[in-house]
């Protein structure tokens, strides 16, 4: 036991260290960036906890995969006191637990697995490091041993109570304790519910003052930061998606986390609210599915309401070497962790006060303040501002083979302040990244995996396989930038289908329209329209009448030149379903004819003139028969060769044969288009090469000359 205590006594030290970072890392630059005021005033908070309970509800045949009826048992735990369980909280705001341990001592005894019976005795629940899958897991403080991870919880503070609620966490299989049972196909399952309810006790409270904490700066972490000009922030990471709360109807609400970076040698200014200086950070989700290989589209199948960040920490996870400042503004090559659990909300602002090229939204304590949850009922609708999603999106027996996408974004005023200023200094249009999930469950709750690593400054339509992206960019300085990606692909015998994916990233100006040139005699049929769920209206969100964006499917129209898809206009519904920033919407159809370049038109829901990509479409039908024609010439290239024989062979072997008249012309008509052709010359005393031809409409001018 002395040796525990020393063991412990080690974690404590090296986690206040870690906290104290956490808290040191607050101070900002002293130097005025283009963006605006000093900073706030306010309070950082270090809190550790003083007391509490934590529970663990273990569902015994989950936990080892039987089919016993052993039921359930739940493991009742007090914390030690004074634990080393560390948050952070501005303004008495939480900001959230840093990488710390919370020790635990169980109540009682409790009738459990072998497995578990001795280790649970020792269990701590950890905040794990920044960047990580899972934000909370639970492991043997005396062996080290992982037995599990904690997702979908939701913080709960009471600022005037100072106490920390954990509820709703689902106990996922560890990788390691799955090992030890000979469980490998079981990890990530859910074998549990976790909560705890904590009192929590100030360890150093400092004043900030004009955007200063009254105390020193954390020096910097090395010679390295941030290299391009400007304030420029990324998404270095997105993790532990994960559902929060539970269904409501057909939808669940998920949320992922995200780690920013500064890749700007300028710090970006980071203002909590009612500033209205601070990044705004959407979530989103999307599916590929369809066709014999899974990936005949991108749809996208969830999107979230806004996080407005406050308080930067220091972390150098992007590896850029931070400059330790932090606050009110992200350091140059600092990186800021929000988890899942604090992306979640569920006070989340509306994405419809968002400029998303300019950043800018107003302050919230203006007229129209830009995150007001009056009227909310968080608790009887969690779904509401997370990714919505519909079950049926992400059951596994419906998308069998489908893969998902999770995206985050990083929309921020200052980037677009400095373009200003700079004008070659601008960094608006690389603030997207996502990450491939693999998706478990038929119903409610879902969990998630991550596959690979994610995929910094792109978004998730580059995911789609085998598709063409068109990146457009309507009005260059003035508004952000979109994308078009396209695939086609040859499902039965002379059927085509065309699928058309639409993406806004940060255009103020959204999308109303899409066409796609055809053929007036192509044929067009299986037209398909899918659009992400929208949140429903609340009070102040942004939208007309707090109505909320119509979710009303486009119509589709046809005419002898293009077949569209189209929403009402801004002057007829300013709630109409446009394609608006953070959102794609996928269009398809069949067609009975091959595909060729054609234009495909995109108009805009606000402002602009219609932009005109180039796509692959339906081309245009073959004539019935074509002809082909040319001269046959010496060597010298000017006389012609009278009564030379042509050749005309197809890929069957079929030949025909004409003479050329004394000027060396020759003509073949009734040739039938579509196939490749080879045509070749006979004459005495000359020799010539023969050549070969796709011929899809009449061919002119196919000479040959004979050769020396």
């Amino acid at each position: 036991m002395k040796i525990l205590r020393k063991n412990l006594f080690r974690i404590a030290v090296a986690v206040l260290g870690v906290a104290a970072l956490a808290i040191f890392v607050i101070s900002v630059s002293e130097e005025e960036t283009v963006a605006g005021p000093k900073g706030e005033t306010g309070r950082v908070e270090k809190m550790i906890v003083a007391s509490g309970n934590v529970t663990l509800d273990l569902d015994l045949d989950r936990l080892s995969g039987s089919n016993l009826r052993s039921g359930s048992t739940t493991i009742n735990y007090s914390t030690r006191k004074d634990t080393f369980f560390t948050v952070i909280t501005f303004n008495d705001e939480l900001r959230g637990p840093v990488p710390s341990s919370m020790e635990l001592e169980p109540k009682g005894t409790s009738l459990l697995p072998a497995s578990l019976a001795t280790a649970y005795r020792t269990f701590v629940v950890e905040r794990a490091p920044f960047g990580g899958e899972y934000e909370l897991l639970i492991r043997d403080s005396i062996t080290g041993r992982h037995y599990f991870n904690i997702e979908g919880h939701e913080f709960d503070f009471d600022r005037a109570a100072k106490t920390l609620g954990i509820r709703g966490g689902r106990l996922l299989l560890a990788d390691e304790y799955a090992d030890d049972l000979n469980r490998t196909s079981a990890k990530g399952a859910i074998v549990g519910e976790f909560s705890a309810i904590v009192q929590m006790k100030s360890i150093e409270v400092s004043e900030v003052v004009n955007g200063d904490i009254e105390s020193s700066k954390l020096p910097p972490s090395g010679d390295l930061a941030g290299t391009r000009p400007g304030p420029d922030v990324v998404v270095g990471d997105v993790m532990g998606l994960a559902q929060f709360g539970g269904a409501v109807g057909d939808f669940v609400g998920l949320a992922l986390g995200t780690d920013s970076c500064n890749y700007g040698t300028v710090d970006l200014n980071w203002f909590a609210n009612p500033n209205n200086d601070h990044p705004v950070i959407p979530q989103n989700l999307y599916r590929v599915r369809g066709g014999a290989t899974n990936d005949e589209r991108i749809e996208q199948v969830g999107q979230s309401s806004v996080k407005h960040a406050f308080t930067a920490l220091t972390q150098n996870l992007c590896q850029l070497g931070c400059n330790g400042v932090g606050g009110s503004r992200l350091g140059s090559g600092c990186s800021d962790p929000y988890s899942a659990s604090l992306n979640s909300g569920p006070s989340l602002g509306s994405k419809a006060w968002i400029n998303p090229f300019t950043g800018f939204f107003p302050r919230n304590d203006s007229a129209t303040p830009n995150n007001s949850h009056t009227g909310h009922n968080h608790s009887a609708d969690p779904t509401q501002h997370r990714i919505l999603t519909k079950m049926n999106d992400l059951n596994t027996t419906l998308n069998g083979g489908a893969t998902y996408y999770a995206e985050g974004q990083y929309v921020t005023p200052h980037e677009y302040a400095w373009c200003v200023a700079n004008p070659t200094q601008c960094n608006m249009n690389n603030n997207v990244s996502y990450r491939r999930y693999n998706v478990s469950g038929t119903g409610s709750p879902f969990t998630f995996s991550p596959v690979g690593s994610t995929q910094r400054e792109k978004a998730a339509i580059t995911a789609w396989p085998g598709a063409s992206i068109v990146t457009f960019a309507p009005a260059p300085g003035q508004d952000g930038i979109g994308s078009v990606g396209y695939k086609v692909s040859n499902p039965s015998p002379g059927v085509y289908r065309y699928v058309y994916a639409v993406h806004n990233q940060n255009l103020e100006r959204a999308i109303r329209s899409f066409a796609v040139s055809v053929g007036s005699s192509a044929s067009i049929t299986n037209v398909t329209f899918h659009a992400p769920p929208q949140h429903s209206g609340s009070a102040a969100d942004g939208t007309v009448g707090n109505a909320g964006f119509s979710s009303d499917a486009w119509t589709a129209s046809r005419t002898s030149e293009a077949h569209s898809w189209s929403t009402d206009s801004v002057a007829v519904s300013a709630n109409a379903n446009a394609i608006r920033w953070g959102t794609m919407y996928t269009f398809s159809f069949d067609s009975d004819r091959p595909p060729t370049t054609v234009n495909a038109t995109l108009g805009f829901f606000k402002t602009g003139e219609p932009v005109t990509i180039q796509v692959q479409g339906p081309s245009a039908p073959l004539a019935a028969f074509v002809s082909v024609s040319g001269r046959v010439f010496m060597q010298n290239g000017t006389r012609g060769i009278g009564m030379a024989f042509v050749t005309i062979t197809d890929s069957n072997g079929n030949v025909r044969t004409t003479p050329t008249n004394p000027f060396g012309n020759y003509r073949f008509g009734n040739v039938v288009p579509g196939g490749t052709y080879t045509i070749a010359v006979r004459a005495k005393n000359y020799t010539f090469t023969s050549q070969q031809i796709q011929i899809t409409d009449n061919v002119g001018g196919l000479n040959f000359t004979a050769l020396p």
